[in-house]
């Protein structure tokens, strides 16, 4: 504690680290400051003048909190700590000042304004603001910008905090946006007025503290207390980020991130933000049978009938869990399956991570090691496009000095990079410094020498994080939800599959097909019984992130039409089947669940696992490969979303190269 230094906030007497800043000791203090551009995971701009705070003994004027630190203040006359007032008439007086300057220009649209109800503005007008102008001057008018299908701007509401700027530029490393002039010529703009090309831009918007930047696929639907949020787990990468999932009525409206600072701090991808427009179409919301090539209509009774009935007389039976189930639906097709004689596997894209082995398919590195490590290695992976927020940490780790390698296809990762090569002979002449972080990801484990290739990274480093891209893939390895041979040797000669919710390969002719999900996919398409399922947002759920982290996801709403919980509907069939699974409640389930596999019930811990390197193997000669074609089209949720397809379109169109007029 000797590091610490004592200062006086408001009569109350705190010790900090002398290199915080002022605005964060009076949080220390439970003091709050009022602020619009400063943000605890920015750059200090100290450009608005909102959090400014009195020093005692210092100059004769008010001084910005956020960009003087503890360090920088004298004691007192006898030694007593520093004293600083954030109440006093000075303050008082010096913000009122600022809030009058601010209100110059910005306009008088809160009626129609997106972020009326959760403005920072509105609510620091309310306190330091005055009822009327002294200013009878026409207000400022600017135009507003096109950064494309997802962030809609209104510029002349802007109060030039720079937060947007210094987030696009910091965290998540693109350079197209900034600002011009000076004075009352000053305005946020875009270079060459380009959209904005990241897949972390939708961040900007909880960013803004006025209405300058809004969801502009929310525009004008809902005001924000007419909404119930519910606090849940994202699925779209495994990075299981913390979402808020905000509903009028049965419908979500929007999806705005929660911060975990272990997981994904208080940033959110575009496609976790904005993929919820597909949980609106291509739904499946009632049991459908296939008869002379046609699907048809059918109900629940004869549905569970008929799959009870091919799961009891098939001869070979196998199960698929998808990307986006459950823990539980994951264990509760397992224990049905293999009661029956079949065999379940979750690595339906072909990986070979080993089950039974949690230091070899989950690592032992928590995400947040990610932001303090020294050198960094990435074999087979892509994180910008397979989790980006955890890209944008590794960005991090690189700001401050960290050396980042990779092996694997080049890819614009947003920051400098070695590479070192793209196949498996640059991985056998690899090697990294002690502690380095390893991380591997599933285009290195999808090919017939996964497991040699996982064993020489485990080689290289004894801290290693396994970089999965399906949210249900370590939950479902947990509960062993696993074939010996993979993929092939659990479906090949198969007459029934039971398909929970694989969308993502194809099932060759032969087999009986009951697919169970939430949309009209690929499984769908190929099924010959459909059970319709909840979407994410339907059902409470556990989810293991890919650092091994169980998670629990609260229901936000129910399924559409006569669809089910997922659990539920396989504990109807399990009954038809005579092979009766033993709960009848999701309380019931977890107990079991928790009884075989003990760690799933560390809710928001990430259990230690004992690091257990695999034997080293011989590698082949292939490349390492892509495994995420198209970031915004990875699942069945987002291919039924209209908005992602249009960003698939315009992120191709980046892609190729423009062509000169004749």
């Amino acid at each position: 504690m000797s590091d610490l230094r004592k200062i006086n906030i408001d009569g109350r007497e705190v010790e900090v680290h002398p290199a915080m800043t002022l605005i964060q000791a009076c949080e220390v203090a439970g003091v709050e400051v009022p602020r619009f551009c400063y943000h605890e995971r920015l750059s200090i701009a100290g450009n608005c003048r909102m959090c400014l705070v009195e020093v005692v003994g210092g100059p004769p004027k008010p001084a910005a909190s956020c960009a003087m630190q503890v360090k920088d203040l004298r004691p007192g006359p006898n030694g007593e700590p520093p004293q600083v007032k954030t109440n006093s008439p000075m303050v008082k007086k010096a913000r009122e000042g600022v809030m009058e300057f601010l209100l110059i220009n910005h306009p008088l649209d809160c009626p129609i304004c997106d972020q009326g109800g959760e403005c920072d503005l509105q609510d620091q007008a309310m306190a330091y603001g005055v009822d009327f102008s002294r200013y009878r001057e026409p207000k400022r008018a600017s135009d507003d910008l096109n950064l494309g299908p997802l962030v809609e701007t209104h510029m002349t509401r802007c109060i030039s905090c720079t937060r947007c700027v210094r987030f696009t530029t910091e965290v998540a490393g693109i350079t197209q946006m900034g600002q011009t002039g000076r004075g009352e010529d000053a305005e946020i703009t875009s270079y060459l007025n380009q959209t904005l090309a990241s897949n972390l831009q939708g961040n900007i918007i909880d960013l803004c503290p006025v209405g300058a930047l809004v969801s502009k696929p929310y525009a004008f639907t809902a005001r924000p207390w007419e909404l119930t949020k519910t606090e849940t787990i994202d699925v779209m990468d495994a990075l299981g980020s913390n979402i808020r999932v905000d509903t009028k009525g049965r419908e979500v409206m929007r999806i705005v991130p929660r911060n975990h600072d272990g997981v994904n701090e208080e940033w959110i991808s575009d496609k976790t933000r904005f993929v919820w427009d597909g949980l609106r179409r291509q739904r499946l919301d009632t049991p459908y049978i296939r008869e002379n090539g046609r699907l048809r209509k059918a109900g629940w009774t004869e549905a569970l009938a008929l799959a009870g009935a091919k799961l009891k007389g098939a001869k070979k039976l196998a199960g698929l869990v998808g990307d986006l189930a459950s823990t539980e639906a994951a264990f509760s097709l397992k224990t049905l399956v293999e009661s029956l004689g079949g065999s379940v596997e979750c690595r339906t894209d072909g990986s070979r991570v080993p089950a039974g082995n949690r230091s070899a398919y989950v690592g032992n590195v928590a995400i947040e090691d990610v932001d303090t490590a020294k050198e960094i290695l990435l074999i087979g992976t892509n994180p910008r496009d397979e989790a980006p927020v955890l890209n944008a940490r590794i960005r991090k780790a690189w700001l401050n000095g960290a050396k980042v390698s990779v092996i694997g296809v080049p890819a614009d990762l947003t920051y400098d990079v070695t590479h070192l090569g793209h196949d498996r002979a640059a991985l056998a002449k690899a090697s990294v410094g002690e502690g380095a972080i390893v991380i591997v990801g599933q285009g290195a484990l999808n090919e017939a020498d996964g497991l040699a290739v996982l064993a020489a990274a485990q080689a290289l480093s004894g801290r290693v994080l396994v970089l999965h891209t399906a949210a249900s893939r370590v939950g479902a390895l947990d509960v062993g939800a696993v074939t010996e041979g993979g993929l092939l040797a659990a479906t090949e000669g198969a007459d029934v599959i039971y398909n929970l919710g694989a969308d993502e390969l194809d099932i060759d002719a032969g087999a009986f097909v009951i697919y169970q999900g939430s949309h009209g996919d690929r499984g769908a398409h190929r099924a010959d019984l459909i059970l319709p399922g909840a979407a994410y947002t339907e059902e409470g759920g556990i989810f293991v992130n890919t650092e091994g982290r169980p998670q629990l996801a609260l229901r936000a709403g129910f399924a559409p039409g006569e669809a089910k919980e997922n659990w539920a509907i396989l504990r109807a069939v399990s009954a038809e089947a005579g092979k009766v699974l033993p709960w009848d409640s999701l309380n019931a389930l977890r107990s079991a669940l928790v009884a075989a596999v003990p760690h799933l019930e560390l809710i928001d811990e990430v259990p230690e696992n004992a690091w257990t390197p695999l034997e080293k193997g011989p590698l082949g000669e292939a490349s390492f490969r892509a495994t995420v074609k198209d970031f915004y089209l990875s699942n069945p949720i987002a291919r039924a979303s209209a908005l992602m397809a249009e960003l698939s379109a315009k992120a191709k169109a980046r892609g190729t190269d423009a062509m000169a007029a004749e």
